[in-house]
């Protein structure tokens, strides 16, 4: 892709008009988002690496950064891409227990032990949740000394290895064998490796946290949120700018590929984006979906918040929005706004 311009520093902003776009559908999904959709807090649209539409809510402006919920687990996914791609992992055949020799096992672990990066990466590992079924219990992970412990504990457990159980909980063990991997936690192993590179602003400290349930999960949650042992969390906890989240959109998009530097070989990309272990929508910490033969992979988090990449229209879209309980439907604004104001 022949690229004039790089969003290192700052983002073109260009008219509809000028990459393609109709402009009267881009009103007509603005007054949607007004009328039908008011818990958006940004939409951000760009199109052949410039933005055609940027708006903010609810006072929120470019520079607030956003809690966006499980869209952190793509940025996991990523950093596990790069510590393989340095040498600091073997591969994701590499097994979980390898890198906590301290967890004891007992002879009936069989499948615990059998457990790879990519299980966990596929959303193939088995968990033995304590709640009703299909809920992972987060608010009493929350309350644990040790949460990598913990999660150790319920993985490998009266389930099926293989099938597809959507697990925040298994992602944060992707985060804590990053920090073993690579000697430091997540958030500071992307802000070298990922976020400095792509220009995106640079992750603090974050403060200690009381492991609230607001500091957890919700108004409070601010930077990167670590656990009790100075892991990052993995699963969520990461508020960050909707143009840095273009910005990591932009990065897939061309394959891994900024200015000239692979920042995440082309292969991981690829099988990350791809399906995995017969899960037709799932790749590494990815949603894919096809609509209307157009393919396009996504990076989602509660309440609505989105990076959606479309790689045959060189676009990407961009929502954030509170966390909440079944939010309306986001596609329908790609599907019914944003797709058919592309000129063919």
């Amino acid at each position: 892709m022949n690229i004039d311009t790089w969003p290192t520093q700052n983002w073109q902003v260009v008219k509809p008009e000028d990459v393609g776009m109709k402009p009267e559908n881009l009103v007509d999904l603005e007054m949607r988002v007004n009328a039908q959709y008011k818990t958006i807090t940004s939409l951000l649209i760009v199109r052949n690496g410039s933005i055609v539409f940027e708006k903010y809510y609810h006072g929120n402006t470019a520079e607030e950064p956003q809690n966006v919920a499980s869209v952190t687990k793509s940025f996991i996914s990523a950093l596990i891409g790069i510590a393989i791609d340095q040498g600091l992992i073997q591969s994701v055949d590499q097994k979980v227990l390898d890198f906590f020799p301290e967890y004891k096992t007992t002879p009936q672990d069989f499948q615990k032990r059998s457990i790879t990066i990519k299980h966990l990466l596929t959303m193939t590992t088995p968990f033995a949740w304590q709640y009703k079924m299909g809920y992972e219990p987060l608010d009493r992970l929350r309350r644990q000394k040790d949460w990598v412990q913990f999660i150790l504990g319920l993985m490998g457990s009266n389930g099926q290895m293989g099938k597809f159980q959507y697990s925040s909980a298994g992602v944060h063990l992707l985060s804590a064998i990053l920090t073993r991997a690579t000697g430091m936690p997540a958030r500071e192993f992307a802000n070298q490796h990922l976020f400095q590179p792509l220009g995106m602003k640079i992750i603090p400290e974050p403060d200690a946290s009381n492991f609230t349930l607001d500091e957890v999960f919700l108004k409070k949650l601010k930077g990167w949120m670590n656990d009790p042992q100075g892991n990052t969390v993995g699963g969520w906890g990461l508020t960050i700018t909707p143009r840095d989240m273009a910005r990591f959109g932009f990065l897939y998009l061309n394959h891994g590929l900024w200015e000239g530097k692979q920042i995440i070989s082309e292969q991981w990309i690829a099988d990350s984006i791809s399906s995995q272990n017969n899960n037709k929508d799932y790749g590494y910490l990815w949603w894919l979906q096809v609509q209307e033969d157009i393919n396009m992979y996504a990076a989602l988090g509660s309440g609505g918040n989105a990076i959606c990449c479309i790689p045959r229209e060189d676009l990407i879209v961009i929502i954030t929005s509170p966390i909440m309980s079944k939010p309306r439907d986001r596609w329908i604004l790609i599907e019914e706004c944003i797709l058919p104001s592309i000129i063919k």
